[in-house]
């Protein structure tokens, strides 16, 4: 699996500009991830806030995230045109009969495929060997676009999981082999 995501971000936009990952609980069909295309395409086009175009960039990631990015050096962010944004996603959601809002499935790359666990399996995964401490995580949690780049698609034991509690001693525990 080619993980080198960065290649198909805008160079143009500034460090500081804000994302928005939406994770689907399931890879789209090819036909789905064009027609989400389109409707991106055309949401970027028509986004505004108080009358005024947001520069913005919008992808679909690895057939299953939905990375919205706006450049607020150049224009701001409302909240209506955020809202405007989980709408979109909204109708995603419902054309395709997915969830876009889960924040309890985290996204790795396991065998070169994108592989979603409910949080309340990830020691079982870490313990049965499913994941290791190396394996690729898609941190969602990321806000502003120098962190989509260097901080977004990192080993699991470099984020916020390896700190929590509940996951920090199956990962401690963990040998790499």
């Amino acid at each position: 699996m080619n993980t080198d995501f960065k290649v198909l971000l805008p160079e143009d936009f500034n460090d500081n500009s804000r994302v928005w990952i939406y994770q689907s609980n399931r890879a789209f069909t090819l036909h789905e991830a064009f027609q989400i295309e389109d409707m991106l395409k055309t949401f970027v086009s028509n986004w505004h806030s108080h009358g005024t175009p947001v520069t913005g960039y919008a992808n679909l990631f690895f057939g299953q995230f939905i990375v919205l990015v706006a450049d607020e050096t150049k224009s701001g962010v409302s909240g209506c045109s955020t809202d405007s944004s989980v709408r979109m996603i909204k109708d995603v959601e419902q054309m395709f009969n997915v969830n876009m809002f889960d924040r309890l499935l985290l996204g790795f790359i396991v065998k070169e495929r994108v592989q979603m666990i409910p949080m309340a399996q990830l020691s079982y995964a870490l313990e049965n060997n499913f994941i290791a401490p190396s394996t690729l995580y898609f941190n969602n949690t990321i806000l502003s676009f120098e962190q989509l780049k260097d901080k977004w698609l990192i080993p699991l034991k470099e984020s916020w999981l390896s700190k929590d509690q509940r996951f920090s001693g199956a990962l401690s525990a963990k040998t790499e082999v």
